[in-house]
């Protein structure tokens, strides 16, 4: 076991960086509506020989938009369930299509391969260019399922502000009062990509410490990019085993 993972317990994917939103807040910065998305194959058979040798609690798949690319989720999600992982969970902004009958067979492969954690990122951000009703649609399918769902906001500065944003973010969870969905903490935008194009004004100089950056010498989750990246090699190029066991800092 490499001594810098030894404290491995967490496996992500971002999935495609393809997005049906244009949100102010992305940290990533703009995106396009197609592009790479991880391996379906080679994303569960990390999964696999990871989970062989660590002893992994969550798997996460996000983006993006995943569910542009549902093949990849379902395959990495069926992995994770087959494996007894506990935490099984999806973020999405709930758009990927604005069929009924395909956003019903989503919720309902979804809750198939064992999702048991899906965050629905809605906010004042998100809905500026994502329709609500798509995503209301999609958040009461997947409750059908049983998926156990939760509303994930994005909030500017803090979740006790009263920007304006903020203040827009309250509306839209308190429309979903009739879903009886939880709205979960969320997360505190962070000053990255789009989020200092737009919002440099909420923004103080003194730039806050990154709160998804990893420590290097205490690798508890390993990030998988779309293009096979992962620890500083590819898994395209090279299998899994061999990145995590040549792995330093």
């Amino acid at each position: 076991m490499n001594q810098y993972l030894k404290n491995l317990s967490k496996i992500e994917f971002v999935v495609t960086y393809a997005c049906t939103g244009r949100c102010k807040h992305c940290s990533e910065g703009n995106h396009s509506s197609c592009g790479i998305r991880i391996d379906p194959q080679i994303a569960s058979d990390a999964v696999r020989k990871i989970t062989a040798k660590y002893d992994i609690k969550i798997v996460m798949t996000f983006g993006g938009e995943p569910l542009l690319y549902t093949d990849a989720v379902y395959a990495i999600m069926t992995a994770a369930k087959e494996l007894n992982i506990p935490k099984r969970q999806v973020i999405t902004s709930g758009c990927f299509s604005k069929n009924t009958g395909k956003i019903r067979e989503v919720a309902e492969k979804l809750a198939a391969c064992g999702v048991n954690d899906l965050l629905l990122s809605v906010d004042a951000f998100h809905q500026e260019t994502i329709p609500l009703d798509v995503v209301k649609d999609f958040a009461v399918q997947a409750k059908k399922c049983g998926i156990p769902i939760r509303l994930s906001p994005a909030w500017l500065v803090s979740a006790a502000d009263d920007n304006l944003y903020n203040v827009k973010t309250r509306e839209i969870l308190d429309s979903f009062a009739d879903t009886d969905i939880p709205v979960g903490d969320g997360n505190v935008i962070f000053p990255e990509g789009n989020a200092l194009k737009y919002l440099a004004e909420y923004f103080t100089d003194e730039r806050p410490e990154n709160p998804y950056e990893e420590d290097p010498r205490d690798v508890r989750c390993v990030s998988f990019e779309p293009n096979g990246d992962v620890l500083g090699g590819n898994v395209y190029k090279r299998d899994i085993m061999e990145i995590i066991e040549v792995y330093e800092p």
